[in-house]
């Protein structure tokens, strides 16, 4: 069954690869957007379940840690050329001026600085729990995004930053998301996994058997920041122009949109609730627009999708909480439930 399964995941990693050579040569620059931004709001709703779905904290404070990951790859790829351009309010600090490094150390070094930010306010913040917790992080997220509009000889203020080279392509946003799913299976197969599920589902319980609970805690949350680090140095690299106001608390909501649709604590979950919300959200643009049906006109109506989407997700919440995958993962016993129940049947006679 192993053997097998491997070589489902390598056919399935082929095909994957085949439609990333296939696609930039026959669809259109709008497509490959959205096949992009579907893949980073995979490894973004991967961070944010990794800290809400799998450890329990509910956090709203993911938008902040894009940010932080976001302008650190920017900064670090911009030319000097660039960077003495664009800054007109204040000239830029000079030790940043000649500071330059390849995409890929960029990519590093962003969610490595989220996830030194996400540890310097996990040591406070995560003596709270529940609802306190989520308006704590909240408010450093807001914290951050004030940061970056003052501190204009580091970030442009409120201009924010624009001609950043468009490096985020189909095979690195992908291959970045499949690294994610590697590193989030392993993880979550591990002890550490395990000892993160029962501080999710009992803390009392699992501080009484030895658990360090605080420590697990604020590794998973770093941990969590780091994703989100990385999925906003991609984002920022795909769309070439970032500034203050990209790093609000819709996004967090977008992302939470994604973790809850998909299913709390379920990895394919994340995936899944990424292509569901990416899609609908660029689909239901049409709502915005003026809208002929049957000789009426209907005018369009800026933010109704938003409206629209919302009712869809409360629906969601209402008629199936857990979200589509629950706590479950895809599995290719799936479609092999026969010898898969012959095979449980044999070990358990063994």
């Amino acid at each position: 069954m192993k053997i097998r399964n491997s070589v489902l995941t390598f056919l399935a990693v082929a095909a994957l690869g085949y439609f990333l050579w296939w696609a930039p040569l026959n669809l259109d620059g709008y497509m490959l957007r959205i096949i992009n931004l579907i893949a980073i709001n995979a490894i973004l709703g991967l961070s944010l379940n990794l800290i809400y779905g799998m450890a329990g904290m509910f956090s709203l404070g993911h938008a902040g840690f894009m940010a932080v990951g976001a302008y650190v790859s920017a900064l670090l790829i911009l030319t000097s050329e660039q960077k003495v351009k664009m800054w007109i309010l204040e000239p830029i600090a000079p030790w940043l001026l000649n500071l330059h490094t390849s995409f890929i150390v960029s990519l590093v070094l962003a969610g490595l600085a989220a996830a030194l930010v996400g540890w310097l306010i996990s040591l406070p913040v995560l003596r709270l729990g529940g609802d306190y917790l989520g308006i704590a992080t909240l408010g450093f997220s807001e914290i951050i995004r004030i940061l970056i509009v003052n501190l204009t000889p580091l970030t442009n203020g409120s201009l924010g930053l624009k001609g950043i080279p468009a490096h985020t392509n189909l095979w690195m946003s992908y291959g970045c998301l499949l690294a994610t799913l590697f590193f989030m299976i392993r993880l979550m197969k591990s002890n550490f996994g395990n000892v993160l599920r029962a501080v999710r589902d009992d803390e009392i319980a699992a501080r009484t058997m030895g658990i360090d609970t605080f420590r697990v805690r604020v590794l998973a949350f770093t941990l969590g920041c780091f994703g989100g680090g990385v999925g906003g140095a991609l984002m920022g690299n795909l769309i070439t122009t970032i500034d203050p106001k990209m790093f609000m608390i819709t996004q967090t909501y977008s992302l939470l949109m994604i973790v809850v649709v998909g299913g709390l604590g379920s990895i394919t979950g994340s995936v899944l609730g990424s292509v569901l919300v990416t899609t609908m959200l660029e689909w239901l643009r049409f709502v915005e627009n003026p809208i002929n049906f049957g000789g009426i006109q209907i005018p369009g109506i800026p933010g109704m999708r938003m409206v629209i989407f919302s009712v869809l997700l409360i629906a969601v919440i209402i008629f199936r909480r857990e979200g589509i995958m629950g706590t479950r993962e895809f599995s290719w016993n799936w479609f092999f439930p026969k010898k898969a129940a012959h095979e449980a049947k044999g070990a358990v006679g063994e």
